[in-house]
């Protein structure tokens, strides 16, 4: 077993004996409780970073049951920790009826909750990306860039919950906005392009406009950068891998530059700006890379990555890693930086606290 496997072992193994402590009332049900860890447990030891097969009936249902066990035991941790300080806050003589009553009746609370919970998240999930509308003041902006609009799409992963229709309703959201810029930054496939080359043929369709641009995020390399790079680049899209393009816009001279993610092996990411623009604008997958865009003179950086946390409590958790950059709009220095919430969700298909965005950004003189 790898680090990670034992790691993973051990946390959950302390989760299960907590929540099995306080809500198992015999043998059985701390059997059936140990269900959904096992399920979780299984997805680092036998898929992740092996070479077994994701493509067969039973294993694409295995994946399925992990990532909601997932969500299931993240809410039912957080209720059973709920349930134990309202039992210490009940603990007066005076409080005893209380107290008796969340003893007996918060078992079923904290069950029924998780499920409430998970239905509640799934239907956040799938009801699809609102359009999320921010415009950036810019000191200084060119006149011809004045309005320019940039819809970002990000962290879509396409795969086991994602599939063509939502893709659809993306790229169809994506055209009433009509944008000048269409950027993908980063985590667009959960899997290779002959799985998944039909499902993402509607942002294929977009890249014909000419004007889509695309830069790998993590799970795009595990997913085979090589083979995506050479399937984007057929469909029209520029592909960024530490480069940049000029695109003129009136007398006006837009930069877009955009690195590749430090999953991508074949290079490290970083940036640099060799000829005068007006504006410059960097894509960048993890908004850890900030501070390159901001060292190397960039005005706008967009990212995702985040997914805002997608549910809680990884919404709180999240921003011990990537604050201030977590989740919309924040500064690397001089350097504005904008943090999508994610267009579509990973592993669990659960939204709480979080909503799928797809991004209209436009520039604006300040």
């Amino acid at each position: 077993m790898s680090r990670f496997a034992l790691v993973v072992t051990a946390l959950l193994a302390v989760a299960y004996s907590y929540v099995a402590s306080r809500l198992a009332a015999g043998p059985l049900s701390a059997a059936l409780l140990a269900v959904p860890f096992v399920l979780i447990w299984i997805m680092p030891v036998l898929y992740w970073g092996t070479g077994r097969s994701r493509e067969g009936w039973l294993d694409q249902l295995v994946h399925r049951a992990s990532y909601l066990s997932m969500a299931w035991v993240s809410f039912a941790l957080v209720l059973t920790l709920a349930r134990d300080l309202l039992l210490v806050a009940t603990l007066p003589a005076s409080l005893a009826t209380a107290h008796a009553e969340i003893a007996t009746a918060g078992v079923p609370l904290v069950l029924g909750g998780s499920l409430v919970a998970i239905a509640l998240g799934a239907a956040a999930a799938f009801r699809g990306p609102r359009i999320e509308r921010v415009d950036l003041p810019i000191a200084g902006l060119h006149a011809d860039l004045d309005g320019l609009r940039i819809v970002q799409i990000s962290d879509l992963h396409v795969g086991p919950n994602i599939g063509r229709r939502y893709v659809q309703r993306v790229a169809d959201l994506c055209r009433t906005l009509n944008p000048d810029l269409v950027v993908l930054t980063g985590d667009i496939v959960d899997g290779p392009v002959p799985r998944l080359a039909g499902d993402v043929a509607p942002l294929a369709e977009l890249a014909r406009e000419g004007n889509v641009y695309f830069i790998l995020g993590n799970h795009d390399c595990y997913a085979g950068a090589a083979a995506w790079i050479a399937h984007w680049r057929e469909a029209g899209m520029h592909v960024l891998l530490n480069s940049h393009e000029l695109v003129r816009r009136g007398s006006a001279h837009l930069l877009i530059g955009g690195v590749v993610d430090p999953a991508y092996g074949r290079l490290r990411p970083e940036i640099a700006i060799s000829e005068p623009a007006d504006f410059k604008l960097l894509l960048a997958h993890n908004p850890r890379l900030a501070r390159l865009g901001a060292e190397a003179g960039f005005d706008l950086q967009l990212s995702g990555h985040t997914h805002a946390g997608q549910f809680f409590p990884w919404t709180l958790a999240v921003r011990l890693v990537h604050a201030p950059h977590v989740a919309g709009l924040s500064r690397e220095g001089r350097m504005q930086v904008y943090v999508s919430a994610g267009t579509g969700t990973w592993g669990p298909p659960v939204r709480f606290g979080t909503n799928p965005e797809l991004t209209l950004l436009r520039l604006v003189r300040a």
